[in-house]
């Protein structure tokens, strides 16, 4: 508990206090935002501000999450360090893609594909070494069954063994991409993305830590206690990202002085992804990132009925976030609205994945 509260309260004293100093690190290096043309005429006046914004809750996160393990005298959990390498992998694919933005000053980074595939590279690292790292109990960080509170009777290994571990994988892909770029697609407004995320990880931090208080290994009730691999571990990394994402939000909220970029949203999409997995929760992250899921949900809609209909559009403009700005929602509007609808969601999961303990 007292690694938890470090981790947090570190990471975010880091985020709050260097992050002035970082503005102006990537002021000089001209590490500006592009903005683009067909957008709202309000977000040009964005245009120049640093970005890559997620190299400081991330690295924060990390440093803030060893030095509390440090300072108890703890040593990282095979959960924990499987969070942080999905969360720098992916955070390493954003970063390029926004250094290839500002050197070319447009909006196209890496390739759609170039990018997909460093996802998939990172997620399938994470699938096989989440199957590995078997504690003394037998408990690997990830497990092949698909989960929603808990594991479910579906396990990919009644596939065979070769092809159980092929699906277990190909599952494990589905849910990084579709997670980190859901998260990416959200962060268009100043603080919307920081915001919702600091919701869905927090989230994690309540859901880890009930388990490790239920954990089999402790609880002599065995009804309805959870076989998860390091739960308080978990708790730990996803309070060290909040506490990073809280001080970021400081600076970023409107007017921001600085955005996370796609080194910010897809590192944290894939922390959230990887919280999910480890946690044994995949299917409720539906809930849990509902926001991500109804703001990536509008692109694809938008562009299914763009074709369909030979050049005709149900939004103003996709994501929906943009949708509403341009009926006249003032930004801050639009953001504060979209916390709600993301609390709304989380709180839902939680009140779902505690009201599924109590039936046990």
């Amino acid at each position: 508990m007292i690694a938890l509260l470090l981790a947090g309260m570190l990471s975010l004293l880091y985020s709050l206090l260097l992050t002035p100093l970082f503005i102006r690190g990537f002021r000089k290096l001209r590490w500006g935002q592009f903005i683009r043309e067909d957008g709202p005429q309000s977000h040009f006046a964005k245009r120049g501000t640093p970005t890559m914004g997620g190299l400081i809750f991330i690295s924060g996160s990390v440093l803030s999450y060893f030095l509390a393990k440090l300072i108890m005298g703890e040593t990282p959990s095979a959960s924990a360090l499987l969070v942080i390498l999905m969360m720098v992998g992916l955070a390493a694919v954003g970063f390029l893609d926004d250094f290839l933005k500002t050197r070319k000053q447009q909006s196209l980074g890496l390739g759609g594909w170039s990018k997909i595939l460093g996802q998939v590279l990172v997620a399938v690292l994470f699938a096989v070494l989440s199957l590995r790292f078997a504690n003394h109990h037998g408990l690997t960080p990830a497990s092949t069954k698909i989960s929603l509170f808990r594991d479910l009777n579906i396990d990919f290994m009644a596939l065979g063994a070769v092809a159980g571990v092929i699906a277990f994988i190909v599952w494990i892909v589905l849910i990084v991409t579709a997670t980190s770029n859901a998260v990416n697609v959200t962060d268009g407004l100043d603080g919307l993305a920081t915001g919702a995320s600091i919701l869905a990880i927090g989230a994690y931090v309540i859901i880890a830590f009930w388990q490790f208080n239920q954990s089999c290994q402790i609880v002599a009730d065995k009804a309805g206690c959870y076989e998860v691999r390091d739960p308080l571990d978990l708790a730990v990394i996803a309070a060290a990202i909040v506490g990073g994402l809280i001080g970021f939000l400081w600076w970023n909220t409107s007017p921001a002085h600085i955005y996370m970029g796609d080194t910010g949203s897809l590192g944290i999409g894939g922390a959230i992804a990887a919280l999910a997995v480890l946690s044994r929760t995949e299917l409720l992250l539906v809930l849990i990132g509902g926001l991500f899921l109804i703001e990536t949900g509008s692109v694809i809609v938008q562009r299914i009925y763009f074709k369909v209909t030979k050049g005709k559009r149900i939004f103003l403009m996709s994501p929906i976030h943009h949708h509403f700005e341009l009926k006249g929602w003032a930004e801050v509007t639009v953001v504060v609205r979209f916390w709600i609808v993301a609390a709304v969601f989380v709180l839902g999961g939680i009140g779902l994945f505690y009201a599924e303990w109590i039936t046990q």
